[in-house]
C-alpha cells in the first residue's frame, strides 16, 4: 500500500511543489499531495500518515481537522496541539528551565480586551498602575523589545528607547497579549532551521536586510547552538521550526524560537539553503511516514529537567 504525505500550505509557492517532486522521485513507496478537506465528521479516519502544517495558525478549521486526524493516528508536523497551547512567554520560561541562555523577559496584562468585560468587576486580579519601573529594571533597562506573545514574521515588534516608546507602543496593542523582554546587543546573528528533532541548519542572518549567508561561527560555538536547538525543538515537540540567536560576549541568546511555520522560499532562504529544506523535509517525512513516532506520547517537559 502506498503511504500518503498531506501539505497545507497557503500562499507560498516555491517549497512545496519542491518537496512533492522531491517525494516522489525517492520512489519509496510514498506520495506526497495537497490535502483536500470541506467538512470533517467526528473521530473521521485521516488518509494520510503524515501532514505538514503550514497554515492552520491563520486558518481554525484547519487546526480543528489536525487534531482529530493526530487522535487518528497521523503524524501531523508540527503537533497542533502543542502548536493551540505555545507562546512567547511560556517558550521563554521553559527554555530557562532547560538552561538555555535568552533575555529576561515578562508577560504583561493586555492593554484592551472584549467588549463583555467589565473593568471594574472582571479585571480585579489586575494591579493597578503598573509597576513599569520595577519591570524594566528586571530586563535590564533601556532599550528594550515590546512584541506580541503569540505573534512571528516580525510582526508587532517594537525596540523601545525610553518610557515613551514603550507607552506608545504598548498602547496600540489593542487586544493583543504583549511580552516586555531585554534587548541584547548582539556581536552577531544565527538563524537555525530545525528538522525532525536531529537535523539542524546553523546560517548567519541579518534580521534587518532579511538575508541567509554561511555562518562563520567557532566549532565549540557551533556545537553548543546545535545542542541547544535540539534541546528546544525535542521540548517542544516540533519537527519544523527555526531558532534565532543573538551572540553576545560568545554566549550565544534564544530570541525568537517558537517558528512552527518557518519561512522555506528561495527567495529568502537562496537556492543551496532552500534545496536542504527541501531533502531533508522529505527525508523526514518517508522515515515518518514508515516509521511512525505517537505524538500522544510527547510533551513530558518534566523528564527533560
Amino acid at each position: 500500500m502506498t503511504l500518503k504525505i498531506g501539505l497545507m500550505v497557503g500562499m507560498e509557492w516555491s517549497w512545496p511543489p519542491a518537496f512533492i517532486e522531491e517525494v516522489s522521485k525517492r520512489d519509496a513507496g510514498v506520495t506526497a499531495e495537497y490535502v483536500k478537506i470541506g467538512g470533517t465528521k467526528m473521530s473521521e479516519p485521516a488518509e494520510y500518515a503524515v501532514i505538514i502544517d503550514r497554515i492552520s495558525h491563520e486558518v481554525p478549521y484547519y487546526r480543528s481537522y489536525l487534531k482529530n486526524a493526530m487522535l487518528q493516528g497521523t503524524h501531523v508536523v508540527n503537533n497542533p496541539f502543542m502548536w493551540t497551547a505555545d507562546d512567547k512567554f511560556f517558550g521563554a520560561s521553559l527554555v530557562t528551565k532547560l538552561g538555555i541562555a535568552s533575555p529576561k523577559t515578562v508577560a504583561l496584562p493586555n492593554k484592551e480586551y472584549i467588549p463583555g468585560i467589565d473593568h471594574e468587576k472582571s479585571l480585579r486580579n489586575l494591579q493597578f498602575p503598573m509597576p513599569w519601573e520595577e519591570l524594566i529594571a528586571y530586563i535590564g533597562g533601556f532599550p528594550c523589545v515590546l512584541k506580541d506573545a503569540h505573534g512571528g514574521g516580525w510582526k508587532e515588534v517594537y525596540i523601545c528607547h525610553n518610557y515613551e516608546d514603550l507607552w506608545r507602543s504598548y498602547d496600540q496593542s489593542g487586544l493583543l497579549t504583549m511580552v516586555l523582554q531585554e534587548f541584547i546587543r548582539w556581536d552577531n546573528y544565527i538563524r537555525c532551521m530545525c528538522l525532525g528533532q536531529e537535523d539542524v541548519l546553523v546560517m548567519k542572518y541579518d534580521p534587518g536586510a532579511r538575508r541567509y549567508m554561511h555562518h562563520d561561527l567557532s566549532p565549540e560555538l557551533y556545537d553548543r547552538i546545535v545542542s541547544d536547538c535540539l534541546k528546544l525543538v525535542r521540548a517542544f515537540g516540533y519537527d519544523m521550526n527555526t531558532a534565532e540567536w543573538a551572540i553576545r560576549d560568545g554566549v550565544p541568546y534564544a530570541i525568537d524560537f517558537m517558528n512552527p511555520a518557518p519561512d522555506m522560499d528561495v527567495n529568502s532562504l537562496g537556492y543551496e539553503f532552500h534545496r536542504w529544506c527541501v531533502e531533508h523535509m522529505a527525508d523526514m517525512c518517508i522515515r515518518l511516514a514508515k516509521e511512525p513516532r505517537p505524538q500522544v506520547a510527547e510533551l513530558r517537559w518534566s523528564s527533560l529537567f
